[in-house]
Order: C-alpha cells, then sequence, then structure tokens
C-alpha cells in the first residue's frame, strides 16, 4: 500500500473517531483532536507537513496521554477487561481515562506515521 493510500485510510478512521465523540460531554475537545489528525493526514497527501510541527504535536498528544497513564495502569490491575467495550460508569474513572488513553495513543501514532519517509 502508497503512503498515500494509507493517509486516505487513516483520514477516514480519524473524522469516524471524532463524528463518534460529539454526543460525549467533552466531545468538542476529542473531536478537535481528531479532526487535526485527520486533516494531518488528509493535508500529508498533498505537501509535507514540517518535521518540527509533527514532533510538537506528537509531543503535546503524548503529553496529555500521561494524564491518563496512572488510570490506564488502575484498568491493567483490574480482572475484568471486556468491560472497557461496555458502557461508561461513574464508580470506575479508570475506564473513560483508558479510553482517552489509547485514544491519545492511536492518534499519537498516526502523526508519528507522516515523519516516514515517501519512496520514490
Amino acid at each position: 500500500m502508497t503512503k498515500k493510500t494509507i493517509n486516505i485510510i487513516l483520514g477516514i478512521i480519524f473524522i469516524l473517531f471524532a463524528v463518534m465523540q460529539i454526543n460525549d460531554p467533552d466531545g468538542w475537545l476529542w473531536f478537535v483532536i481528531y479532526i487535526v489528525v485527520a486533516a494531518i493526514c488528509l493535508y500529508s497527501i498533498f505537501k509535507s507537513i514540517p518535521k518540527p510541527a509533527l514532533w510538537i504535536i506528537i509531543l503535546a498528544l503524548l503529553a496529555y496521554c500521561g494524564f491518563h497513564f496512572s488510570l490506564f495502569m488502575d484498568y491493567l490491575q483490574t480482572d475484568n477487561k471486556e468491560e472497557l467495550f461496555g458502557e461508561m460508569v461513574y464508580e470506575k474513572p479508570y475506564l473513560e481515562g483508558t479510553r482517552e488513553f489509547l485514544g491519545l495513543l492511536i492518534a499519537a501514532f498516526g502523526v508519528m506515521y507522516q515523519l516516514k519517509k515517501t519512496k520514490t
């Protein structure tokens, strides 16, 4: 698969991620995060983005990811891993924290892919 094809797929995936956040209480934040990553993937099809800008975005995503790391560690210590895919339970904040941690990690990897050099 070419980098262009992969970027189209990534762009569509992150647009879908963004749309799925609309009904969330803090959906605007996640919508912006995912739509920015989608825009980076789709823009990269036509023009390259300066690596320092990509690194700043990657570091920002990973820094925000760090805020959720302790909740992710709490989740890893639970017995019922399937509950991550169930309904949000307010007594278990590690569920939402883990989802946000993983979402930010996926977004960071989407931007990291843009650092890959295109073969000519």
